[in-house]
């Protein structure tokens, strides 16, 4: 295997700056590119077979969070160069777990079919997608790789090959009317696709071995940081499927409306800050100084971006839902995206603290952490909907949100880092919502008076940001001034 390279701090710094681009570019192409194909299968296909592919996907996604034992991300964190041992070990032993994954999802398949009542079009499809589930494990290495290098511009060309093909695909099968098969083959060639892409940008030749030394460190690692992800799918999806049995299904469509709109500003503006912020905290993990600069940093730009996202959506929906033709059947969902927004609040920061934890090593921490927040979820979510209805879920939300300050607190004992950079954004925020607010109740009639104001809302903003974030500003211009420049 060809040695892989070890970051210095200006490498670490320019592909840390070409990363959040490169991310934040591929998520703006591939949010368009799914949205005109899903417009155009929304034309071709029946509501049913949506259905049942979401359905079959759901299943076999299932698997996923059984699949890596957090060895993906013990690569990625640990300090020392990675070794040939611990790249086999990694392989070998996700590939028996994968592998033992994918044939029980294959003798089960008959099952599967009869308990959804799937056609042999749905059956072909849930072996597609285990197969897929298949080749994708095969690009862990890989992937694994160009993260810890930082090399995202890489990592985000098969991402964008996947995309392609599934959705060319898809939409010409659906055209052609093949139906559930539409994304039988989709499924497949998106697998076959990145595989070879992702192999092409960063040659690995696996190979099969367990070295014991090697896989306990991994594994001491690896094992928490998974049962934090089984914790969240037990805290969120499992939840969701808790309410869907003692609440009506209109009323859990409010809190899903309400929840996707108020995350919408996390996934579009946080998660590419989030995705660089790992694998860069866990190469400075040794040098407090940087590792203080990279903090702060990120916590400017996801707070920068998302709050006035959040603050200016919750201020605005009650509008929104007005203006928009046959959109009033939302309104009763409006208070729960209020309370769904203040946990984004509170999520902006929390989840870039809990990465530092995890980037030095300190995983039991945000295990302890995340076992509290699924315990407390439950708790309060269940105690408010007998009490409030579907209201108290989102009010649960907010409330658990708020208990994530310990995360600052918690950092702030390994590195002290400066909360100008959370507090400028919001107060800058917060203010501007107030604002908008006043004006959206008093001009606000039309879509263009509400143009007006997002953009009013907007000049307001960045005027006062500029004002108490004027440091952050220069050092962050300059810093890509100079990154432009050499490019």
């Amino acid at each position: 295997m060809k040695q892989r390279e070890e970051l210095d701090l200006l490498t670490i710094k320019k592909r840390s700056v070409s990363g959040a681009i490169a991310l934040t570019s591929r998520t703006f192409f591939i949010q368009v590119v799914n949205f005109f194909s899903t417009f155009l299968l929304t034309i071709f296909l029946a509501p049913q077979v949506f259905g049942v592919f979401f359905v079959v996907s759901a299943v076999v996604n299932f698997l996923v969070y059984f699949s890596d034992i957090g060895l993906s991300a013990a690569l990625i964190q640990k300090k020392e160069r990675l070794s040939r041992e611990d790249l086999a070990t990694t392989f070998t032993i996700q590939e028996l777990l994968v592998i033992g994954l994918v044939c029980l999802a294959l003798f089960s398949a008959s099952w599967v079919g009869r308990f959804y009542q799937l056609s042999s079009a749905g059956l072909w499809l849930f072996r597609a997608l285990a197969f897929s589930f298949f080749l994708s494990s095969l690009k862990t290495i890989p992937s694994v790789l160009l993260e810890r290098e930082l090399k995202f511009n890489k990592l985000v060309i098969p991402q964008i090959v996947e995309t392609l093909v599934f959705n060319i695909t898809a939409v010409f099968l659906a055209f052609k009317g093949l139906g559930v098969s539409s994304f039988t083959w989709a499924v497949l060639l998106r697998g076959v696709s990145g595989l070879i892409t992702i192999y092409i940008l960063s040659p690995f030749r696996p190979s099969l071995g367990v070295v014991q030394a090697s896989a306990k460190k991994l594994l001491s690692f690896g094992v928490p940081f998974q049962a934090n992800s089984l914790l969240a799918l037990f805290k969120d999806d499992l939840l969701t499927v808790f309410l869907g049995k003692i609440l009506p299904f209109s009323e859990v469509g409010f809190l899903g409306w309400a929840q996707k709109w108020a995350f919408f500003p996390l996934r579009f503006f946080m998660d590419s800050v989030i995705k660089i912020t790992f694998p860069a905290f866990s190469r400075l993990q040794e040098n407090l100084p940087a590792l203080r600069v990279a903090i702060e940093k990120a916590l400017f730009w996801v707070c920068f971006l998302t709050y006035p996202s959040l603050i200016g959506l919750a201020v605005l929906a009650p509008k929104l839902v007005s203006l928009i033709p046959k959109y009033q059947k939302w309104q009763p969902a409006v208070l729960s995206l209020l309370f769904f927004t203040i946990n984004g609040l509170f999520s902006c920061f929390s989840t870039t603290l809990t990465n530092v934890l995890n980037a030095t090593g300190r995983i039991k921490t945000t295990l302890k952490l995340m076992i509290f927040w699924t315990v407390l979820t439950w708790m309060l979510t269940v105690g408010l909907v007998f009490k409030i209805g579907f209201v108290g879920a989102a009010l649960a939300s907010a409330l658990v949100a708020v208990t994530s300050i310990v995360t600052i607190i918690l950092v702030q004992k390994v590195i002290l880092f400066s909360l100008k950079n959370i507090l400028a954004p919001f107060v800058s925020a917060v203010f501007m919502g107030l604002i908008v607010y006043f004006l959206s109740q008093r001009l606000v009639f039309n879509f263009f008076s509400l143009g007006l104001v997002v953009i009013l809302g907007g000049i307001i903003y960045l005027s006062l940001a500029l004002v108490l974030a004027q440091e952050r500003f220069l050092i962050e211009l300059k810093l890509l001034k100079g990154y432009f420049l050499k490019k």
